[in-house]
């Protein structure tokens, strides 16, 4: 499973790396008693809804369970992705790390946001062309392609196409998450205040993650 979820995603990392993180993984969820997070803040959207407007935090919450029924079975599966969320944090120390999951919402595909830690952000994202030109996200859902940035300044002077949310991120990288058919259900994303801060060992645990974080996908 890592070797196809590597060759698949196009993602560089050592197997033997990521099953020790895979290990302490299983281990930590084991005895974790994380809570999932129901309802969250989230910033205002800047003209015609493509960007988040830093700082400036809508009055109402974002209700999950707007678009995910709470009952006992995704009680607990969000509980255990809000304990992937804890051990990312813990093992990497990364500034902001997100759950995303694909979902038919209002019409059309979108990704939301399942479980996170960090600055409050937006809770779902359109998948769509329009999006997928500036959106890590997006573009890792649509491609199904790890996308690994560790010096955001640079990439955009290079002339890469860049969605800020939070301008202290100076490193970013999107996994997507795959099935058991390897089809892509979402992504993980990962945003630290330091350039080349993605190092082969923080990678590994955000692999690990993915690994795992399907088998708690709500329904």
């Amino acid at each position: 499973m890592i070797s196809a979820y590597l060759d698949k995603t196009e993602t560089t990392v050592e197997s033997t790396l990521i099953e020790s993180k895979v290990a302490l993984l299983e281990s930590y969820l084991a005895t974790a008693d994380s809570q999932p997070v129901w309802s969250y803040q989230i910033p205002e959207l800047g003209e015609g809804g493509s960007c988040s407007l830093f700082g400036h935090l809508q009055d109402a919450p974002f209700l999950l369970s707007d678009k995910i029924s709470k009952n006992e079975i995704n009680e607990a599966l969000l509980s255990k992705l809000q304990a992937i969320v804890e051990f990312v944090y813990e093992q990497t120390s990364v500034d902001w790390f997100g759950i995303y999951q694909s979902r038919h919402i209002d019409g059309e595909e979108q990704l939301l946001k399942l479980a996170y830690r960090g600055a409050p952000s937006r809770p779902l994202f359109p998948i769509n062309e329009q999006f997928a030109a500036t959106s890590n996200n997006i573009q890792t859902v649509m491609s199904e392609k790890s996308r690994i940035i560790n010096d955001i300044p640079d990439y955009i002077a290079q002339g890469g196409e860049y969605y800020t949310c939070d301008p202290k991120v100076q490193a970013e990288v999107c996994l997507p998450l795959l099935d058991e058919n390897f089809g892509c259900v979402g992504i993980i994303d990962a945003e630290a205040f330091s350039k080349d801060f993605f190092t082969a060992d923080n990678l590994s645990v955000l692999v690990a993650a993915c690994l795992k974080i399907t088998h708690y996908l709500p329904r």
